[in-house]
Order: structure tokens, then sequence, then C-alpha cells
């Protein structure tokens, strides 16, 4: 049989498969072990549809003295469906493995209590620094109420996104740009500025990315405009935003948008950075230079004036896609940039 971690590892790739189908749901994965040493798969399906758990132990039949592996805890309350725990009691289940707690506050910790007083045995924190990093918009989003921000750059490696003409496509290559649809598939909104659509006139969908076979195909994020769109730009319908970054924010999280994608101009990203409200990057590097300062950088606006305030974080991916970098970066929570 499997070691414990493999079997959790394997729930995290079946997540990962429906990362753009569930939201505002979390995008679980789930494996269950019969007690025959049979193993059945499962994954959160679209909204409103059966929760990883339930689709596992579907496909199991008979799960009496099973062993059920999730990467997030089990839900105890009645929403579109029924509980999880109620489904893992009946089903007789002898062990459940949980990568993390639910920070949902109708779950955290109540699904786990559930299940250990109907005498199933309960395991947490398997494969748990994995499954935060994989979950890392929801949990956020349950933590704050806001939606995870991730920023989407494409650049040269001299760190410059648009000619002195304005022309800017295509900077990467076409595997980069179909990985960059990717993130707008994983995203529930995206936003860029009145003068990205006057100047690009983008469509903001997600036709270069094509979903993993066996799940359902990817939608396009609600698209936001910061100020008025033109009439008869791509980007309609998109809704026209006018107030605040901090009480865009605000409505999203409460209209149950996990992420956001900022997709440019270099002024809405710098708006978003100076305000500390980016939690990732996502930045696509071409082996490509302009090699001049009147290239558009990524930023416009006021930056840092010391090498003490540099917005410092953590890289946590680098990959090769085509023949360009991409680039994951994480900032310092206690990082800010100087307005």
């Amino acid at each position: 049989m499997p070691a414990v971690a493999d079997l959790m590892l394997r729930a995290i790739a079946n997540a990962a498969r429906v990362r753009h189908s569930t939201s505002p749901n979390p995008w679980v994965g789930s494996v269950v072990v019969r007690a025959d040493g049979e193993t059945f798969d499962g994954a959160t399906e679209p909204h409103g549809s059966r929760h990883a758990e339930r689709v596992a132990l579907d496909a199991a039949g008979d799960a009496e003295g099973s062993t059920v592996y999730t990467t997030l805890e089990p839900c105890d309350h009645h929403g579109l469906t029924g509980p999880c725990t109620g489904a893992l009691i009946e089903s007789g289940v002898a062990k459940v493995v949980v990568g993390i707690e639910d920070p949902d506050p109708r779950v955290a910790g109540a699904g786990l209590r559930r299940l250990a007083e109907a005498g199933i045995e309960v395991v947490v924190g398997i494969e748990a620094a994995a499954i935060e990093r994989q979950l890392a918009a929801y949990v956020h989003h349950r933590r704050t109420g806001r939606p995870y921000v991730v920023a989407k750059v494409a650049a040269t490696l001299d760190g410059r996104t648009a000619a002195p003409d304005g022309s800017s496509q295509w900077i990467t290559g076409p595997e980069a740009r179909a990985d960059g649809h990717r993130v707008r598939a994983e995203s529930d909104a995206i936003v860029v500025g009145a003068g990205t659509v006057r100047a690009d006139d983008p469509s903001l969908t997600v036709r270069g990315w094509v979903a993993p076979i066996g799940t359902p195909p990817a939608t396009d994020p609600r698209r936001i405009v910061l100020g008025a769109a033109m009439e008869g730009a791509k980007v309609h319908p998109c809704t026209e935003w006018s107030g605040s970054l901090d009480e865009l924010l605000a409505s999203l999280g409460a209209d149950r948008v996990i992420q956001l994608m900022v997709e440019g101009g270099a002024r809405v990203l710098g708006d978003f950075q100076r305000a500390s409200l980016i939690d990732e990057y996502v930045v696509y590097l071409a082996p490509a230079f302009f090699g001049g300062e009147v290239a558009a950088g990524m930023f416009t606006g006021h930056g840092i004036q010391s090498i003490d305030d540099l917005v410092r974080g953590e890289i946590v991916d680098v990959a090769m896609v085509g023949n360009d970098v991409r680039v994951v970066m994480k900032p310092r929570a206690a990082d800010s940039v100087a307005g």
C-alpha cells in the first residue's frame, strides 16, 4: 500500500485538476483506500454539486473500514449539499486523514470533532504546507473576507513591459500566454485599468487555455475596469469601478470572489503594490531586452526611496514555460511600499 504522504499527494493532484471549476467552494482532493486495498479518487465538483469526499465514497461503493484522505477538513454544515461528515460516518469508514483544518467559521474544527465523536480515527497535518499553498486563495478569503490578489506581469529580462510606441503584444511566447489564461481561469474576477482597455482592447477571456480532460470547461472571469470602458470594447460586459481599491476588495469579497487577478497596466499594478494589496506575483520573463530607459516598466508612480524599504518576499515557484520563465513570488506580509 502507498505511504500516507504519497496518498495525500495523490489527493493534492486530484484537487489541482479542478482548481478552475469549484469556486466559491474550495478545490479539494480526496482518496478512499478500501479495506481490500483498492483506491478511488475524488475531487470537488462545480458549486452546488458533490464535494470531494462524496465523489470518492460514491466511486468506492462499499467503504466500510476504509481510510479516507482529504486535503481539507470535511464540512459539517448544510449548504447546497449535506455535510461530508455525515456521509463519512454513514459509510462506515474507519479513519480519515486530513491535510489542514478548514478556516471557514462554519467548519473550523467542527468536522474533525464530529468524526472523532463518531469513533472514527482522525489524523491532521499530512502535507499541510503543500495544501496551504494550494488553497492559499481560499484560506485567505475565509480569514480576511477579501479576495486573494494575484498580479500577473509579462516582461523582458530588463523588466520592461511595453515599447515606447505603446506596443506590447507579444513579449512572451504562446506557452506563457496560455499559462496566463490558466491563471485567469483560476480567478473569479480580473481587473485592468481603463487605459489598458483603450490601448489594447483586451477581451480578458480564457480562450488560450483548455481544462484538463474529464473536468468542467473553464469559464471567463468577471471583468472589472477601473474607470470607464469605451463603448464597443471587447471587455464588455464588465463592471466599471470608480471607488477605492479597498472598497473594491471589500465588495468583491462579500460577493464571494475568492481570487482577483490584476493584469494591468503599469499604473494599476503600481497602485495595488503601493497599497500593499498584492498577495502573489506571477511574472513571466521573456529572453529579450529593450535595452534602455524609455520602454515602460512593470509599475508607474512613486516607488520606494531607500533600499531598506524594498518589497521583499519569497519565491515559491520557478518554471520554464515554453521559452520563457515563470516566477511566482509571495511578498512578506509586513512589507509595504512608500506612497
